[in-house]
């Protein structure tokens, strides 16, 4: 429920700042960055608290605040009271509430599901993320478009509510929390400490950093390059990105028939070397029906091994971190996904602006390519080489 809502209201908050308050391009920009770096900076003590505490009402509070702040708005706007700072706070604490969510929810999972069911049960929650962010978008549009950006945002806080309602009903019994550490500092950088201690989380983290900074950064350059440089119609580039959500759906119901078939590993490690190969097929694309299919069969090919990916490695990270530090590493790692890529979009966007959209995209393709060497090669790094 909660990502369905958040996925139909996933461009409200830019899309109130545009038409509600009509402020300029940068600060509709500097809402996206307030909402990824203040967040994970405020969410990084949260890592070691969840830890140490119940990991539902964790995820219960999350959804609550995520009801309040977004009804904040509508009601700001209804009542003619709402300015850009406060849909900035919002952003803020949108995305905090998010990932403390993520971190709560990741372990509460791991005590619900026996081992041997962590990738069909992975790759069901990758499904619907999937089908989530592959509908919702659209849905959102004309929801928006029908009742407004921010009546659009009363549904996305009644989704909120109603999670956290479906939370309540969970009673299944917690192991009981561990004691926090004395050393405070120690305590906040243990997911870090963790990750970069095992050989096969460390060198996933390296090549999930590349891989996200990459994507990211691509997702911008891609859209000038399809709608300015190659002048396709917005119709074509929405069926690329449609295309591309499906192919997300398919991927990800196919992991656990996969590694059932092949063995966790093999498939971590397929997946892996799929999702980075086909950027390098969009820079060379030309202004034809042969350049629009070289871009859709990119995206569709990297979405779906990302598809894959995704069930695969979520259930080695559970298998290779234990009750104890996986909320501290699931935070660790959200705080590095939120901080990193800026750094590969601003690099990217110099690039652009010196040399062009295909010259930068050619580049990320070649760091995408690189990011291969990251990943888990030798055996006793792997950590789900059973076939669940």
């Amino acid at each position: 429920m909660s990502e369905t809502g958040s996925a139909v209201g996933y461009a409200a908050l830019p899309i109130v700042a545009v038409l509600v308050l009509g402020v300029p391009d940068f600060q509709v920009s500097l809402l996206t960055v307030l909402a990824g770096l203040v967040s994970a900076l405020l969410a990084l003590p949260l890592g070691p608290w969840i830890e140490h505490h119940r990991k539902l009402p964790v995820m219960i509070a999350a959804d609550l605040v995520r009801v309040v702040v977004v009804l904040s708005v509508a009601a700001a706007a209804w009542f003619g009271l709402l300015t850009y700072w406060q849909l900035c706070l919002v952003a803020v604490l949108q995305t905090v509430a998010r990932m403390a969510f993520d971190a709560a929810g990741v372990a509460q999972l791991r005590t619900l599901v026996p081992a041997d069911r962590r990738t069909a049960t992975n790759g069901r929650f990758e499904t619907a993320l999937w089908t989530a962010n592959t509908v919702g978008p659209p849905v959102g549009g004309l929801l928006i478009s029908w009742l407004g950006a921010t009546a659009t945002m009363l549904l996305d806080a009644v989704s909120y509510a109603i999670s956290a309602l479906l939370l309540r009903g969970l009673d299944e019994p917690e192991p009981p929390p561990r004691p926090a550490e004395r050393n405070r500092r120690r305590d906040l950088t243990a997911g870090w400490r963790h990750i970069l201690a095992h050989p096969g989380l460390a060198a996933l983290f390296g090549n999930s950093m590349i891989f996200g900074g990459c994507v990211l950064a691509a997702s911008p350059l891609l859209t000038v390059l399809v709608l300015r440089d190659l002048r396709f119609p917005a119709w074509q580039y929405g069926l690329i990105t449609g295309v591309a959500g499906l192919a997300g759906v398919a991927g990800s119901m196919l992991a656990a028939p996969l590694v059932q078939k092949w063995g966790g590993r093999r498939v971590l490690l397929l997946a892996g070397v799929g999702r980075n190969l086909w950027l390098g097929l969009v820079p060379p694309a030309p202004a034809s029906t042969t350049g629009l299919v070289l871009i859709a069969a990119a995206d569709f090919l990297l979405v779906f091994f990302a598809g894959v990916f995704g069930p695969v490695f979520a259930t080695y990270r559970m298998d290779a971190t234990g009750d104890a530090h996986l909320s501290r590493v699931v935070m660790a790692w959200s705080v590095s996904s939120r901080t990193v890529p800026p750094l590969f979009i601003a690099a990217a966007g110099v690039l652009a602006t010196m040399a062009g959209a295909r010259v930068a995209l050619a580049v990320l393709a070649v760091v995408l390519l690189g990011g291969i060497a990251l990943l888990p090669w030798r055996a006793e790094q792997g950590g789900v080489d059973r076939k669940s």
